[in-house]
């Protein structure tokens, strides 16, 4: 059984704080937008649609305590656009969280403007969705027609690719990646697939050419915060370099992305906003200096892996397709 990274009933909300595994195992509650920001900032929450979801909940809990305007309409509306607004600027390169929001404020408009239309009706109807992204493990594993001997997987919120793949035999090992300078790889996905029952071997970042000449590594599975219109893909930071060692070693180069990740409105990665972390979280490891006093740093979070590197496809929970497909499949 997979780990549940979000719970969630009527006018309650808590998340599995990421940021303490694997040492710990616990759930937070997320009460307020304000919340919500804190814990998507922070990382106590990974992976676009995961935070898109945390983000809209986070205003839905809000919204069934009765936050905000109790008897303008528009007030309301006004109240929840400004809220929206203000999670946007957490984590501003994943496109899930803008494209909800986006969703939710049309409809709230829409709605606002209906006749004798009340504040309750407003906030009873205040419904974030969930996204397809769960579906995308059997599409991926039939994509992977020779994929069978090993993997490698930079970070762990496309694991429904991996999974299925392992629950039909095809699956030998995961290699993955630490994932500095935040750790996911070492302290996440490779608690994930050893929670799931997968073969894994966690490998430092500068390992992975190595990985792929000498440890027959037959495809390579990443994820995606953001797919630009032509198949350029921004996901965190190392993964473009993962692309160009995949392809020097004749390696297929996979994304795994629902499809509210394709940012069809985008022609191209260039204009994906890449987000840029504190120093602190490169030059300190839990507190700890590791790294030489008053040294410069640049720390991004993402880069942007070019199209025409992702070799085996974008995997999404409609099909495969090679990035010239996207814009038309999408």
């Amino acid at each position: 059984m997979s780990l549940e990274a979000i719970r969630y009933r009527r006018g309650s909300l808590s998340i599995l704080n990421q940021l303490l595994l694997p040492a710990q195992l616990r759930y937070e509650a997320v009460g307020s937008v304000e919340r919500a920001w804190e814990a998507i900032r922070a990382m106590e929450v990974r992976g676009a649609p995961a935070i898109a979801l945390v983000g809209c909940l986070s205003l839905a809990v809000e919204l069934q305590g009765g936050a905000g305007p109790r008897d303008d309409a528009r007030e309301l509306q006004e109240f929840v656009e400004r809220r929206l607004d203000y999670l946007l600027t957490a984590r501003p390169t994943a496109v899930n969280m803008e494209r909800e929001a986006r969703r939710l404020r049309d409809a709230l408009r829409e709605r606002a403007r209906r006749p004798g239309v009340t504040v309750q009706e407003l906030r009873e109807r205040w419904r974030p969705r969930r996204d397809g992204r769960r579906g995308n493990g059997g599409h991926g594993s039939r994509g992977m027609e020779d994929a069978g001997g090993a993997g490698m997987r930079d970070r762990g919120d496309r694991a429904s690719v991996v999974r299925s793949l392992h629950a039909q035999g095809r699956l030998a090992r995961v290699y993955c990646t630490e994932t500095r300078p935040y750790n996911q790889g070492a302290r996440l996905t490779a608690f994930e697939l050893l929670h799931d029952g997968v073969p894994a071997t966690l490998i430092a970042d500068s390992a992975a050419a190595a990985t792929m000449c000498h440890r027959g590594v037959h495809a390579v599975v990443v994820g995606a915060d953001r797919v630009a219109a032509n198949g350029d893909t921004a996901n965190k930071i190392g993964t473009y370099q993962l692309a160009l060692v995949a392809r020097h070693h004749r390696v297929p180069f996979y994304v795994a992305a629902p499809s509210s990740s394709c940012d069809l409105a985008l022609p191209h990665g260039d204009a994906i906003p890449i987000e840029e972390r504190p120093p602190s979280e490169l030059t300190h490891c839990q507190g700890v200096p590791v790294a030489a006093p008053g040294v410069a740093v640049w720390n991004p979070a993402f880069d942007v892996t070019p199209h025409e590197l992702i070799t085996g496809g974008i995997v999404t929970e409609t099909g495969v397709y090679a990035p010239a497909e996207l814009r038309q499949a999408l």
